[in-house]
């Protein structure tokens, strides 16, 4: 008899979805899809608003990466200006970015992923959360604490609030940094660097006892797609479009971000309220690309910092050639983008101009149409709006992170699910791990859906004639 398996919600992630899996006859998987159920709104109601509201109003799609919205909006704002900002005032912009990749991959990798990797997939629901952690490994899940308490300080001390601060403005930002936050801030990064630098040496360690999890999590064939520095380097808040190929082969490179619709294409499905992105030259569905720390990591030539590059190195250790292929090495590749992050935040803040008081440029609107790009920590994060000769939005496009990782999504879960689900014999370890490799893209469905809302906490088994047969409750 064919069922339906629905795992609703799928937790341990932002925003609210659901995985069914379609099981034949014999118990086998013969399909698997993500649902984002939360309904697309914001590309509507942002028409009609003056364009100057757009990046405190679109950084309300969510409250975890509200910094990687405010800024790419604003560089869409820059864009219609047509300015160029003020070096200082990109230093300053820089800082916050950074400062919300090391605390946005700090709630990834201890709060949400670590209760899998600590105590395994079959472990009991009730302890497999971050309360699990705290009473198994408490130096970490105090780590973990700390190093987005440092990050969200930082933010808040260049923006006013920890969450949804509007200091970044369009031409800038609307105020310099004063030589107290400065030396607050400075004080606050050796003690990260070693949170950092500890957790990515304990996690090397478990590397090896996932193996077999690493075959499975994501390893289809895909491209690459990232910011790159000039140079080829590790890019978060500027820089130019790089693909690469399963291979390594890059191409497309140095492609303005503003020509990112000759690149990307965008698709709909009926099961779900997420786009789905694809690279056009190799159409829909089989465009699929990957994008986030671990395409960033496969596309960047060099990080550009010390320890970083060290762990770089490492990471590009796991596989004898080519891209790093497994979906489970998002972990990895979060660890050293913290690093990063940590070391460049030292760069740019011991710079002596960074005090300096030049940081906004001033203008009105001087063109119909801009788009910004940045990375958001999940991925490239598009803003594109047009607007009339009053300045007022008349279009919007939003290319989420999350939503640029959609079809792999779907084809890791369909993965995932034939190496470890049977049928014939369901345990819910099993169906966590289809959810952990969810956890590995550490999707934002909020922003991907730019939505809100609730659902019920059960995994239900449904025989052909969608009665439900047995209610598994989640953990």
């Amino acid at each position: 008899m064919s069922r339906t398996v629905t795992i609703e919600p799928v937790t341990r992630i932002e925003g609210h979805a659901r995985i069914t899996l379609q099981l034949g006859d014999a118990g086998q998987v013969e399909d698997a899809k993500f649902h984002l159920t939360q309904f697309r709104g914001f590309e509507k109601f942002c028409e009609g608003r003056p364009y100057r509201e757009m990046p405190a109003l679109t950084a309300r799609t969510c409250g975890i990466c509200p910094v990687s919205h405010l800024l790419a909006s604003n560089k869409a704002c820059d864009h219609l200006l047509s300015v160029s900002i003020p070096p200082t005032g990109e230093k300053l912009r820089r800082i916050m970015n950074l400062a919300q990749l090391t605390q946005s991959h700090a709630l990834s990798f201890f709060h949400l992923s670590s209760p899998d990797l600590l105590m395994g997939w079959d472990s009991d629901p009730v302890s497999r959360n971050i309360f699990g952690v705290m009473r198994q490994e408490p130096a970490l899940a105090k780590d973990g604490i700390r190093l987005r308490q440092i990050g969200q300080t930082i933010i808040e001390m260049l923006g006013g609030k920890k969450i949804h601060p509007t200091w970044v403005v369009p031409g800038g930002v609307n105020e310099p940094l004063s030589q107290e936050k400065r030396d607050a801030m400075l004080k606050l990064l050796p003690e990260a660097l070693e949170i950092a630098k500890r957790t990515y040496a304990f996690f090397k360690t478990l590397v090896p006892k996932f193996k077999d999890e690493a075959d499975h999590f994501g390893t289809m064939p895909t491209l690459f797609f990232s910011l790159v520095s000039p140079k080829g380097n590790l890019e978060h808040y500027d820089g130019f479009l790089r693909v690469k190929d399963a291979k390594g082969n890059i191409l497309e490179d140095m492609v303005p971000p503003w020509e990112y619709e000759r690149l990307i294409g965008e698709a709909v499905e009926d099961f779900s309220y997420m786009k789905f992105p694809y690279f056009k030259a190799q159409g829909y569905p089989k465009g699929i690309y990957r994008v986030g720390p671990l395409a960033r990591l496969n596309n960047a030539n060099a990080c550009g910092t010390p320890y970083a590059d060290v762990a770089l190195a490492e990471f590009h250790m796991l596989q004898e050639s080519g891209p790093i292929a497994s979906s489970f090495h998002y972990h990895y590749a979060r660890l050293v983008e913290i690093i990063y992050a940590i070391e460049m935040m030292e760069r740019l803040l011991k710079d002596p101009t960074i005090l300096d008081t030049r940081v906004r440029a001033r203008a009105r609107s001087n063109r119909y149409e801009g788009i910004g790009v940045a990375e958001a920590p999940r991925g490239t994060l598009m803003h594109h709006y047009r607007i009339d000769d009053d300045g007022l939005i008349t279009w919007v496009n939003l290319i989420i992170a999350t939503g640029h990782n959609n079809l792999a999504m779907n084809q890791s879960i369909r993965q995932v699910a034939d190496a470890y689900v049977d049928g014939n014999n369901l345990q819910e370890g099993m169906l966590n791990r289809v959810e952990a490799v969810i956890r590995c893209y550490d999707p934002c469905l909020s922003c991907a859906s730019h939505a809100f809302g609730q659902m019920p906490l059960a995994i239900e088994l449904k025989d052909a004639a969608g009665h439900i047969v047995d209610t598994l409750t989640r953990g």
